[in-house]
């Protein structure tokens, strides 16, 4: 931000003086995005902490941006090769979720929610929301240092195989279990403590999965990592919001079966996500079948996530490395 935004952004959080809860705030940003900058303070007790600033008049950009996309959504879907894909819905859908990044308020909760619901896991550490410090538009955390963002090269094969397996964990904890997903895992919010943690930042772009979102999610998963590709096909069928009168069921299961045998028992290094989504998209459009929009936010979680686990350790079994989470979560249901 300029100056002149970070002085903004500050009397929008703090308009009262006496409520300033800083000893020290230093104005030159150590992370930036497009809707907010983080900055390092100090409370008036001496406790470092991390401040997230929002971007002054973001709202009224996004909106606009999200109310253009909508009417092109629109006309889209009067396209006849789209014409059974809800697009507006997609749209809807996720400029909700991504205008919620604007709440930090919300975003505070979700770290909280985030540390509760994967308290367990020894190797994972999310900064804490320090309460009564915040104001609208501003988020005040802990402040974790030092962090080295994640180096493949500075590991030994074993170390990243490990590295892999924790962060696979917390993120089908995430999908199948708690429902409540980190859709934005990039190297810019994953980093490694100088204790080998893995530290997890940023909650703004997470996502509540409904029960049946979850379950079906889970389903489908579980028959892609056992190679039980009928029981996938039908799962896809069980999920979608829309099935035509007219269509070829059987062929659209015969396409889907083939799909889920060329994939299963792949490495993270043979299995992409991306062309595999991809492919499954183009099958259910071809055959009119509309995939609920609510799936978007897992495979998101994890197209993001691939690429630092292809990175890491191409030989980890990306399907496999599931089963112990999908069976605590199917038994649960």
């Amino acid at each position: 931000m300029s100056a002149a935004e970070l002085d903004q952004a500050l009397a929008d959080a703090y308009p009262d003086p006496e409520n300033w809860p800083f000893s020290t705030f230093d104005r030159s940003a150590i992370a930036g995005g497009s809707i907010a900058c983080v900055y390092r303070a100090t409370l008036v007790d001496g406790t470092p902490v991390a401040v997230k600033l929002r971007r002054p008049g973001l709202r009224h950009a996004m909106e606009a941006d999200f109310a253009l996309l909508e009417s092109g959504a629109r006309w889209l879907e009067r396209l006849p090769p789209l014409s059974k894909v809800p697009a507006r819905r997609i749209v809807r859908q996720l400029g909700s979720a991504l205008l919620r990044q604007l709440d930090l308020a919300q975003e505070g909760e979700a770290l909280a929610a985030l540390r509760a619901n994967l308290a367990e896991f020894r190797f994972l550490r999310i900064p804490a929301p320090i309460p009564g410090t915040s104001g609208p538009g501003a988020l005040v955390m802990e402040y974790i240092e030092p962090l080295d963002r994640f180096a493949p090269g500075d590991f030994t094969n074993e170390d990243r195989r490990q590295i892999v397996r924790n962060v696979l964990q917390s993120v089908y904890r995430m999908l199948f279990i708690d429902g409540l997903v980190h859709c934005d895992m990039h190297p810019g919010n994953l980093y490694l403590a100088a204790d080998g943690l893995v530290v997890l930042l940023d909650a703004g772009f997470v996502v509540p999965l409904e029960p049946k979102v979850r379950l079906l999610f889970a389903r489908f998963f579980m028959h892609l990592s056992l190679g039980r590709a009928t029981e996938a096909a039908e799962t896809v069928l069980e999920s979608a919001e829309h099935i035509p009168p007219d269509c070829d069921t059987d062929g659209f299961r015969a396409e889907i079966t083939a799909l889920v045998k060329e994939t299963y028992g792949r490495t993270a290094g043979q299995f992409r996500l991306a062309p595999f989504a991809t492919r499954l998209f183009d099958i259910q459009r071809r055959h009119g079948v509309a995939a609920a929009p609510e799936f978007v936010f897992p495979l998101m979680s994890l197209l993001v996530l691939e690429g630092m686990i292809n990175d890491f350790d191409v030989d980890v079994d990306f399907q496999g490395e599931a089963i112990p989470t999908l069976l605590v979560a199917l038994n649960r249901y």
